[in-house]
């Protein structure tokens, strides 16, 4: 049996953003191209909006934000802006935007009238966001990103949580440091604010030891909140020798209680210009494109029952949009 797969990340936009021969279509390009999409049975796939942080960075926001609109215009039998409310499409594959570094919302520069502005227009030209990261690997004006040291939640992320709330966007943890993750929990908390939590793609750091990974603690939080974990594809974020880490990771957030949050959050990417060859090749055999989903769930299905792979390949992620959005 094919399951539908409703994937919370890949950076399809960022690519086409950045390379004037992009091409949604071209699997020799990016592993979540159109083809592998179809073969894998990918009836939803989160696009991220995803910017470093730079003077340029609110532009490029809305490029992909333009580029996420065209998607459907251009290729209007392919694709469509998902509506969570809905069922899966029976031919097409529905997208999603979501806010990859709220740098593409606020650049270091920018005013808080212009930073309202942006996010009000993002938010109009995508109809929806799947959900918001505060930061990427590095610090910005909102706070720490994973890659940094004793930096949380700044002032300026506190704004921006405030605003956010109530606006059904989760805020997304996968790009925190573990202090600015304890920061957006606490605020929320504290402040009551109506804004769901989720790591749209992040694997655990009891099976490998990253700082890219989620700890057990705050997988738990947001299983506790209702929130939704994507399993990321990537070897430096499941272990570099060993591909079958990657059933452990999502075995794992099974185990610790999530079998109602478990998804796929692949994190598919234009990856030939990237500078350090270490990296390379970014992705296991076994997890290389979007065509893999069907063996991945096959290869699952020795331990785990239907119900559970229709949970994990969709039926989590669509039950919690579905949920919000209504």
């Amino acid at each position: 049996m094919s399951f539908p797969v409703f994937d919370l990340h890949c950076d399809l936009l960022s690519y086409l953003a950045k390379y004037p021969f992009g091409d949604p279509f071209n699997p020799k390009e990016i592993a979540c191209a159109v083809p592998f999409l179809k073969q894998g049975n990918v009836k939803v796939q989160v696009t991220a909006i995803y910017t470093d942080v730079r003077t340029e960075s609110m532009q490029l926001g809305l490029k992909q934000a333009d580029l996420f609109r065209e998607l459907s215009e251009k290729y209007p039998d392919t694709f469509y802006a998902y509506q969570p409310s809905s069922d899966f499409h029976p031919t097409k594959i529905g997208i999603f935007a979501a806010i990859e570094n709220a740098a593409g919302i606020g650049n270091e520069a920018a005013s808080w009238t212009e930073i309202y502005r942006q996010f009000d227009l993002i938010l109009e030209k995508v109809g929806r966001l799947a959900y918001i990261s505060l930061t990427h690997h590095t610090e910005n004006r909102f706070g720490g990103g994973n890659y940094t040291e004793g930096i949380g939640l700044k002032d300026d992320g506190k704004r921006l949580l405030d605003y956010m709330s109530g606006k059904n966007i989760p805020i997304d943890l996968s790009h925190t440091s573990d202090l600015l993750a304890e920061g957006i929990l606490t605020h929320i908390n504290n402040q009551n604010l109506k804004i769901p939590v989720i790591a749209s793609h992040s694997n655990f750091r009891s099976i490998w030891n990253h700082k890219r990974n989620l700890s057990d603690e705050f997988a738990q939080e947001i299983i506790k909140e209702g929130g939704i974990i994507g399993v990321n594809f990537l070897r430096a974020f499941l272990d570099n020798e060993v591909p079958n880490r990657l059933f452990d990771h999502l075995l794992h957030g099974i185990k610790i209680g999530g079998e109602n949050a478990q998804c796929f959050g692949a994190d598919f990417f234009y990856t030939s210009d990237f500078p350090d060859k270490s990296r390379h090749p970014f992705y296991f055999p076994l997890a290389e494109d979007a065509s893999k989903y069907p063996l991945i769930l096959k290869e699952l299905g020795k331990q785990l029952t239907e119900n559970q792979l229709q949970k994990l390949a969709s039926e989590n992620a669509f039950r919690f949009y579905q949920k919000l959005h209504f």
